[in-house]
């Protein structure tokens, strides 16, 4: 069983949750990812470590509230168990050897899984660049901690209401254009934005890391629901993954593969809404 230490929210549809989970801490590195399950009954899911405290033994998750587990997770309070969690998974990220200067982008909700890459890079003694960026002022999540662990960190909304207006991309290219010169982009986020940023890095020849989130059961590659197309190739998120290059990933596939089960997952949310308001 793993006890939830703490717990705070973040902004309406987002929790950040401690966990006690020594063995996972001793082992975790950014990138990489947990599959929880409340109880027995519940589902398998996946969700990227955030943050990890080797001297407590905590991991850190950071987490939207959209579909029935998510919303389930977030009625736990400090003290309640998970049942289950399985970690570290997945492959850690990997910058080219050399590296001195990166740009690391995150895109609302994901800026919690770019967090602990800015974070390493940046007390790895690496010039880090940070664009966030979020629909308005009042999602925006963990500035301070970017502005405590990047050398600059730049905040973009869409309607203007905080920060500069515009999307990550617009900054990333005043920046490559200023003549900011970046050995690798690491980008996290919304499929859209990733595939955006890496059609806008491939012109200037940059690298560019995404971390990818497909549909994912068993976090072994057994199942193969996280397949997706890389280069050409089939390749298994769970386990070869998360982090793969943006510039061979296809993209449009995976927006179709993460649409298939939207309308049964919006019945399922729709009813654990309801049972949450009766308290069930």
């Amino acid at each position: 069983m793993f006890r939830i230490v703490s717990k705070s929210v973040l902004n309406p549809s987002v929790v950040r949750m401690e966990i006690k989970a020594p063995f996972t801490a001793a082992k975790a590195l950014p990138g990489q990812f947990v599959i929880y399950r409340i109880d027995e009954q519940g589902e398998r899911v996946p969700l990227t470590i955030a943050d990890y405290d080797r001297e407590k033994g905590t991991i850190t998750l950071i987490f939207q509230i959209v579909g029935v587990s998510t919303i389930r997770l977030s009625k736990l309070e400090v003290g309640d168990r998970l049942l289950d969690l399985a970690g570290p998974l997945g492959m850690p990220t990997k910058i080219p050897e050399g590296a001195k200067r990166v740009c690391v982008i995150g895109g609302g909700v994901g800026c919690a899984i770019a967090y602990p890459q800015a974070k390493k890079l940046f007390h790895d003694g690496l010039e880090v660049d940070v664009i966030a960026g979020f629909r308005n002022k009042d999602i925006v999540i963990l500035e301070d901690e970017f502005r405590a662990n990047s050398s600059n960190l730049f905040i973009c909304t869409d309607d203007g209401s905080y920060g500069r207006k515009g999307f990550v991309t617009d900054m990333l290219k005043e920046r490559i254009e200023s003549g900011v010169q970046y050995d690798c982009v690491i980008a996290i986020g919304p499929i859209p934005m990733m595939k955006f940023v890496s059609k806008l890095t491939k012109e200037y020849g940059i690298k560019t890391i995404v971390s990818l989130n497909p549909v994912m059961v068993d976090g072994t590659g057994m199942c193969g629901g996280c397949r997706v197309t890389v280069g050409g190739k089939i390749r298994y998120a769970c386990v070869e993954g998360p982090d793969f290059d943006g510039h061979e990933v296809d993209f449009d596939e995976l927006m179709y593969r993460n649409g298939v089960f939207r309308e049964r997952e919006a019945d399922c949310r729709m009813i654990a809404q309801a049972d949450s308001k009766e308290g069930k």
